[in-house]
Protein backbone atom coordinates (compact mmCIF):
# COMPACT_ATOMS: atom_id res chain seq x y z
CA UNK A 1 0.00 0.00 0.00
CA UNK A 2 1.24 3.45 -0.96
CA UNK A 3 1.82 5.62 1.97
CA UNK A 4 0.36 9.44 1.28
CA UNK A 5 1.18 12.26 4.63
CA UNK A 6 -1.28 11.70 6.94
CA UNK A 7 -0.80 8.05 6.96
CA UNK A 8 2.67 8.51 7.46
CA UNK A 9 2.46 10.88 9.91
CA UNK A 10 0.05 8.65 11.78
CA UNK A 11 2.03 5.55 11.57
CA UNK A 12 4.90 7.76 13.53
CA UNK A 13 2.65 8.75 16.03
CA UNK A 14 1.91 5.16 16.40
CA UNK A 15 5.19 3.50 15.92
CA UNK A 16 7.05 1.29 19.15
CA UNK A 17 8.14 3.97 21.84
CA UNK A 18 5.64 6.95 21.40
CA UNK A 19 2.87 7.45 24.57
CA UNK A 20 -0.02 6.48 22.02
CA UNK A 21 1.45 3.14 21.32
CA UNK A 22 1.95 2.57 24.75
CA UNK A 23 -1.17 3.28 25.66
CA UNK A 24 -2.51 0.83 23.01
CA UNK A 25 0.04 -1.87 24.06
CA UNK A 26 -1.53 -1.60 27.51
CA UNK A 27 -5.43 -2.13 26.28
CA UNK A 28 -4.14 -5.60 24.72
CA UNK A 29 -2.34 -6.39 27.45
CA UNK A 30 -5.53 -5.89 29.58
CA UNK A 31 -7.37 -7.58 27.22
CA UNK A 32 -10.32 -5.21 27.01
CA UNK A 33 -10.28 -3.98 23.51
CA UNK A 34 -10.97 -0.22 22.32
CA UNK A 35 -12.19 2.09 19.84
CA UNK A 36 -10.44 5.18 19.41
CA UNK A 37 -11.05 8.56 16.85
CA UNK A 38 -8.41 10.81 16.65
CA UNK A 39 -10.05 14.43 16.16
CA UNK A 40 -12.60 16.21 17.69
CA UNK A 41 -14.62 18.61 15.57
CA UNK A 42 -18.50 19.25 14.53
CA UNK A 43 -18.61 16.45 12.28
CA UNK A 44 -17.71 14.09 14.82
CA UNK A 45 -19.33 15.83 17.26
CA UNK A 46 -22.98 14.91 15.39
CA UNK A 47 -21.50 11.15 15.27
CA UNK A 48 -21.39 11.02 19.27
CA UNK A 49 -24.15 9.86 21.62
CA UNK A 50 -23.66 9.81 25.60
CA UNK A 51 -20.60 9.23 27.00
CA UNK A 52 -18.90 12.39 28.69
CA UNK A 53 -16.64 15.18 28.23
CA UNK A 54 -12.87 15.20 29.90
CA UNK A 55 -11.09 17.62 28.60
CA UNK A 56 -7.55 16.38 30.05
CA UNK A 57 -4.07 16.03 29.08
CA UNK A 58 -3.31 12.18 26.99
CA UNK A 59 -1.63 9.56 29.26
CA UNK A 60 -0.88 5.93 28.32
CA UNK A 61 -2.40 4.50 31.52
CA UNK A 62 -5.36 7.06 31.67
CA UNK A 63 -6.31 5.41 28.00
CA UNK A 64 -5.73 1.88 29.55
CA UNK A 65 -8.17 2.80 32.59
CA UNK A 66 -10.82 4.38 30.47
CA UNK A 67 -10.81 1.70 27.71
CA UNK A 68 -12.43 -0.55 30.45
CA UNK A 69 -15.42 1.15 29.97
CA UNK A 70 -18.00 0.85 27.40
CA UNK A 71 -18.15 3.32 24.28
CA UNK A 72 -15.58 4.78 22.49
CA UNK A 73 -12.92 7.58 23.40
CA UNK A 74 -12.48 10.52 21.84
CA UNK A 75 -8.58 12.27 21.63
CA UNK A 76 -7.93 15.86 19.71
CA UNK A 77 -6.11 15.81 16.28
CA UNK A 78 -2.68 15.64 18.23
CA UNK A 79 -3.66 12.89 20.23
CA UNK A 80 -2.42 15.74 23.25
CA UNK A 81 -5.53 15.59 25.13
CA UNK A 82 -8.31 12.69 25.98
CA UNK A 83 -11.50 14.88 24.80
CA UNK A 84 -14.09 12.49 25.74
CA UNK A 85 -14.68 8.86 26.92
CA UNK A 86 -17.54 6.52 26.94
CA UNK A 87 -19.10 7.87 23.69
CA UNK A 88 -21.54 5.85 21.51
CA UNK A 89 -20.67 6.56 18.08
CA UNK A 90 -23.22 6.46 15.13
CA UNK A 91 -21.38 6.76 11.87
CA UNK A 92 -24.13 6.53 8.73
CA UNK A 93 -25.28 2.48 8.46
CA UNK A 94 -25.11 3.22 4.68
CA UNK A 95 -21.23 3.71 4.13
CA UNK A 96 -20.17 0.16 2.69
CA UNK A 97 -17.77 -1.81 4.63
CA UNK A 98 -16.01 -5.26 4.67
CA UNK A 99 -15.84 -5.88 8.25
CA UNK A 100 -17.59 -7.77 10.01
CA UNK A 101 -17.34 -7.32 13.52
CA UNK A 102 -19.27 -3.90 15.53
CA UNK A 103 -16.10 -2.60 16.09
CA UNK A 104 -14.10 -2.56 13.40
CA UNK A 105 -17.10 -1.54 11.14
CA UNK A 106 -17.94 1.40 13.22
CA UNK A 107 -14.16 2.15 12.96
CA UNK A 108 -14.23 1.45 9.44
CA UNK A 109 -17.13 3.32 8.84
CA UNK A 110 -16.48 6.62 10.62
CA UNK A 111 -12.79 6.61 9.19
CA UNK A 112 -14.56 7.27 5.62
CA UNK A 113 -17.73 9.27 6.94
CA UNK A 114 -15.36 11.99 8.88
CA UNK A 115 -11.84 11.40 7.22
CA UNK A 116 -10.34 10.91 10.67
CA UNK A 117 -8.21 8.60 11.62
CA UNK A 118 -9.98 5.74 13.61
CA UNK A 119 -8.12 2.85 15.75
CA UNK A 120 -9.73 0.00 16.82
CA UNK A 121 -8.39 -2.61 19.44
CA UNK A 122 -9.32 -6.04 19.44
CA UNK A 123 -9.33 -7.79 22.25
CA UNK A 124 -10.35 -11.47 20.94
CA UNK A 125 -7.79 -11.15 17.48
CA UNK A 126 -5.08 -9.12 19.78
CA UNK A 127 -4.20 -6.40 16.90
CA UNK A 128 -4.18 -3.16 16.75
CA UNK A 129 -5.91 -1.57 13.25
CA UNK A 130 -5.66 1.59 12.16
CA UNK A 131 -8.67 2.97 9.87
CA UNK A 132 -7.82 5.85 7.71
CA UNK A 133 -10.23 7.11 4.65
CA UNK A 134 -10.30 3.84 2.89
CA UNK A 135 -7.13 2.30 4.21
CA UNK A 136 -7.00 -0.34 7.18
CA UNK A 137 -3.55 -0.48 8.38
CA UNK A 138 -2.92 -3.41 11.36
CA UNK A 139 -0.25 -2.77 13.68
CA UNK A 140 2.29 -5.72 14.31
CA UNK A 141 4.59 -7.14 17.29
CA UNK A 142 8.13 -4.81 16.28
CA UNK A 143 9.66 -8.32 15.79
CA UNK A 144 7.45 -9.49 13.11
CA UNK A 145 7.56 -5.91 11.06
CA UNK A 146 11.85 -6.51 11.71
CA UNK A 147 11.37 -10.00 10.51
CA UNK A 148 9.84 -9.11 7.23
CA UNK A 149 11.91 -5.72 7.26
CA UNK A 150 15.13 -7.37 7.01
CA UNK A 151 13.71 -9.94 4.21
CA UNK A 152 12.84 -6.58 2.20
CA UNK A 153 16.19 -5.30 2.74
CA UNK A 154 18.17 -8.24 1.17
CA UNK A 155 15.93 -8.24 -1.76
CA UNK A 156 16.77 -4.68 -1.82
CA UNK A 157 20.66 -5.64 -1.77
CA UNK A 158 20.07 -8.31 -4.72
CA UNK A 159 18.08 -5.73 -6.51
CA UNK A 160 20.76 -3.38 -6.24
CA UNK A 161 23.55 -5.33 -7.33
CA UNK A 162 21.07 -6.34 -10.52
CA UNK A 163 20.58 -2.78 -11.00
CA UNK A 164 24.61 -1.28 -10.56
CA UNK A 165 25.24 -4.19 -13.44
CA UNK A 166 22.55 -2.88 -15.97
CA UNK A 167 23.89 0.60 -15.42
CA UNK A 168 27.29 -0.20 -15.83
CA UNK A 169 26.39 -1.70 -19.27
CA UNK A 170 24.59 0.89 -20.42
CA UNK A 171 27.13 3.88 -19.55
CA UNK A 172 29.56 1.35 -21.93
CA UNK A 173 26.46 1.32 -24.63
CA UNK A 174 26.11 4.93 -24.36
CA UNK A 175 30.17 5.58 -24.81
CA UNK A 176 29.70 3.37 -28.05
CA UNK A 177 26.32 4.81 -29.27
CA UNK A 178 25.08 1.47 -28.84
CA UNK A 179 21.65 2.29 -27.01
CA UNK A 180 18.38 0.37 -27.83
CA UNK A 181 14.58 0.74 -26.23
CA UNK A 182 15.56 -2.47 -24.40
CA UNK A 183 18.63 -1.10 -22.72
CA UNK A 184 16.89 1.97 -21.83
CA UNK A 185 13.41 -0.01 -20.45
CA UNK A 186 15.30 -2.85 -18.38
CA UNK A 187 17.45 -0.33 -16.88
CA UNK A 188 14.51 1.83 -16.11
CA UNK A 189 12.07 -1.22 -14.37
CA UNK A 190 15.06 -2.11 -12.38
CA UNK A 191 15.25 1.05 -11.28
CA UNK A 192 11.31 1.60 -10.44
CA UNK A 193 11.91 -1.76 -8.60
CA UNK A 194 14.26 -0.65 -5.97
CA UNK A 195 11.99 2.30 -5.64
CA UNK A 196 9.69 0.09 -5.24
CA UNK A 197 10.94 -2.47 -2.79
CA UNK A 198 12.59 1.26 -0.45
CA UNK A 199 9.17 2.38 -0.25
CA UNK A 200 8.21 -0.66 1.71
CA UNK A 201 10.60 -0.50 3.58
CA UNK A 202 10.05 2.79 4.28
CA UNK A 203 6.67 1.88 5.63
CA UNK A 204 8.27 -0.52 7.97
CA UNK A 205 10.86 2.19 9.61
CA UNK A 206 7.75 3.97 10.31
CA UNK A 207 6.17 1.41 12.13
CA UNK A 208 9.44 0.46 13.92
CA UNK A 209 9.68 4.02 14.97
CA UNK A 210 13.33 4.33 16.92
CA UNK A 211 13.69 0.34 16.46
CA UNK A 212 13.99 1.61 12.78
CA UNK A 213 17.27 3.67 12.61
CA UNK A 214 19.55 1.30 11.79
CA UNK A 215 17.29 -0.21 9.41
CA UNK A 216 16.68 3.05 7.52
CA UNK A 217 20.54 3.82 7.84
CA UNK A 218 21.32 0.63 5.65
CA UNK A 219 18.46 1.50 3.44
CA UNK A 220 19.94 5.23 2.67
CA UNK A 221 22.76 3.27 1.66
CA UNK A 222 21.63 0.97 -0.74
CA UNK A 223 19.01 3.66 -2.44
CA UNK A 224 21.48 5.96 -3.06
CA UNK A 225 20.93 8.52 -5.79
CA UNK A 226 18.36 6.07 -7.31
CA UNK A 227 16.05 8.51 -8.02
CA UNK A 228 17.88 11.33 -9.10
CA UNK A 229 19.02 8.54 -12.09
CA UNK A 230 15.12 8.01 -12.33
CA UNK A 231 15.36 11.24 -13.89
CA UNK A 232 18.73 11.15 -15.47
CA UNK A 233 17.38 8.71 -17.38
CA UNK A 234 13.83 9.94 -18.21
CA UNK A 235 15.59 13.29 -19.47
CA UNK A 236 17.93 11.34 -21.27
CA UNK A 237 15.50 10.07 -23.87
CA UNK A 238 12.55 11.67 -23.79
CA UNK A 239 11.11 12.92 -27.15
CA UNK A 240 12.00 16.28 -28.41
CA UNK A 241 10.02 18.87 -26.89
CA UNK A 242 8.49 16.76 -23.99
CA UNK A 243 12.19 17.35 -22.00
CA UNK A 244 9.21 19.30 -19.27
CA UNK A 245 7.28 16.25 -19.01
CA UNK A 246 9.71 14.14 -16.42
CA UNK A 247 7.18 14.17 -13.32
CA UNK A 248 4.24 12.69 -15.87
CA UNK A 249 6.57 9.83 -16.25
CA UNK A 250 7.74 9.28 -13.12
CA UNK A 251 3.99 8.76 -12.13
CA UNK A 252 3.29 6.63 -15.20
CA UNK A 253 5.72 4.41 -14.14
CA UNK A 254 4.31 4.10 -10.48
CA UNK A 255 1.10 3.95 -12.29
CA UNK A 256 2.79 0.31 -13.48
CA UNK A 257 1.21 -2.75 -11.40
CA UNK A 258 4.30 -5.40 -10.46
CA UNK A 259 3.00 -7.63 -13.55
CA UNK A 260 3.00 -4.96 -15.94
CA UNK A 261 6.35 -3.74 -14.68
CA UNK A 262 7.65 -6.97 -15.78
CA UNK A 263 6.82 -6.08 -19.37
CA UNK A 264 9.85 -4.10 -20.96
CA UNK A 265 7.06 -3.05 -23.92
CA UNK A 266 4.90 -1.75 -21.02
CA UNK A 267 7.40 -0.12 -19.82
CA UNK A 268 9.10 1.53 -23.25
CA UNK A 269 5.08 2.89 -23.57
CA UNK A 270 4.99 4.99 -20.19
CA UNK A 271 8.85 6.12 -20.81
CA UNK A 272 7.29 7.28 -24.45
CA UNK A 273 9.89 5.82 -26.61
CA UNK A 274 7.61 5.38 -29.28
CA UNK A 275 4.04 5.11 -30.73
CA UNK A 276 4.97 1.38 -31.68
CA UNK A 277 7.54 -0.30 -29.79
CA UNK A 278 10.44 -2.31 -31.23
CA UNK A 279 12.72 -2.97 -28.47
CA UNK A 280 16.04 -3.13 -30.92
CA UNK A 281 15.71 0.39 -32.53
CA UNK A 282 18.41 2.25 -31.28
CA UNK A 283 17.96 5.93 -29.11
CA UNK A 284 20.94 8.58 -28.86
CA UNK A 285 21.43 9.53 -25.41
CA UNK A 286 21.44 13.38 -24.51
CA UNK A 287 24.31 12.65 -21.90
CA UNK A 288 22.49 13.79 -18.45
CA UNK A 289 22.97 10.57 -17.10
CA UNK A 290 26.63 10.52 -18.10
CA UNK A 291 28.08 14.46 -17.00
CA UNK A 292 26.39 13.67 -13.93
CA UNK A 293 29.13 11.28 -12.62
CA UNK A 294 31.58 13.80 -13.47
CA UNK A 295 32.84 15.27 -10.52
CA UNK A 296 32.17 19.23 -9.53
CA UNK A 297 29.95 19.95 -12.23
CA UNK A 298 27.05 22.03 -11.22
CA UNK A 299 23.32 21.10 -13.14
CA UNK A 300 22.96 24.52 -14.62
CA UNK A 301 26.46 23.82 -16.66
CA UNK A 302 25.14 20.75 -17.47
CA UNK A 303 22.14 21.36 -18.87
CA UNK A 304 24.24 24.69 -20.92
CA UNK A 305 26.53 22.05 -22.63
CA UNK A 306 23.59 19.46 -23.27
CA UNK A 307 21.94 22.82 -25.13
CA UNK A 308 24.72 23.49 -26.74
CA UNK A 309 26.10 20.19 -28.11
CA UNK A 310 22.58 17.90 -28.27
CA UNK A 311 23.61 14.25 -28.03
CA UNK A 312 26.46 12.76 -25.63
CA UNK A 313 28.17 11.70 -28.91
CA UNK A 314 29.06 15.50 -29.37
CA UNK A 315 30.14 15.66 -26.16
CA UNK A 316 32.54 13.11 -26.35
CA UNK A 317 34.25 14.34 -29.52
CA UNK A 318 34.30 17.68 -28.48
CA UNK A 319 37.81 18.87 -28.57
CA UNK A 320 38.88 21.56 -25.19
CA UNK A 321 37.96 24.90 -26.88
CA UNK A 322 34.73 23.34 -28.40
CA UNK A 323 33.85 23.12 -24.72
CA UNK A 324 34.76 26.59 -23.69
CA UNK A 325 32.34 28.18 -26.36
CA UNK A 326 29.17 27.51 -23.86
CA UNK A 327 29.04 29.57 -21.05
CA UNK A 328 30.59 28.94 -17.71
CA UNK A 329 32.68 26.30 -19.17
CA UNK A 330 35.94 27.76 -18.57
CA UNK A 331 39.42 26.58 -19.41
CA UNK A 332 40.00 24.46 -15.90
CA UNK A 333 36.18 23.07 -15.85
CA UNK A 334 36.72 22.31 -19.59
CA UNK A 335 39.31 20.50 -18.90
CA UNK A 336 37.47 18.62 -15.74
CA UNK A 337 34.79 17.69 -18.20
CA UNK A 338 37.26 16.21 -20.92
CA UNK A 339 39.41 14.43 -18.47
CA UNK A 340 35.72 13.13 -16.34
CA UNK A 341 34.13 11.56 -19.89
CA UNK A 342 37.68 10.06 -20.93
CA UNK A 343 38.01 8.28 -17.70
CA UNK A 344 33.91 7.39 -17.52
CA UNK A 345 34.48 5.86 -21.18
CA UNK A 346 38.23 3.78 -19.96
CA UNK A 347 36.21 2.02 -16.99
CA UNK A 348 33.50 1.18 -18.36
CA UNK A 349 35.33 -0.38 -21.41
CA UNK A 350 37.23 -2.47 -19.04
CA UNK A 351 34.48 -3.69 -16.87
CA UNK A 352 32.48 -4.56 -20.12
CA UNK A 353 35.23 -6.99 -21.83
CA UNK A 354 37.27 -7.41 -18.44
Amino acid sequence: MTLNAELRSMLASLAPGTELRSGLERILRGRTGALIVIGYDRMIESLCSGGFTLDVPFTATGLRELAKMDGAIILDAEANRIVRAGVHLVPDPSIPTEETGTRHRTADRMAKQTGSPVISVSASMHIIALYLDDNRYVLEEPAAVLGRANQALQTLARYRTRLDEVTDELTALEIEDLVTIRDIASVAQRLEMVARIADEIDAYVLELGTDGRLLAMQTEELVGDVLAERELVIRDYLPTGEESDVEAILEALDGLSQEELVDLNLVASALRLGATINLDSALTPRGYRVLAHVPRLPSAVIDRLIEHFGSLQRLMAASLDDLQTVEGVGELRARGVREGLSRLADSSMMERFV
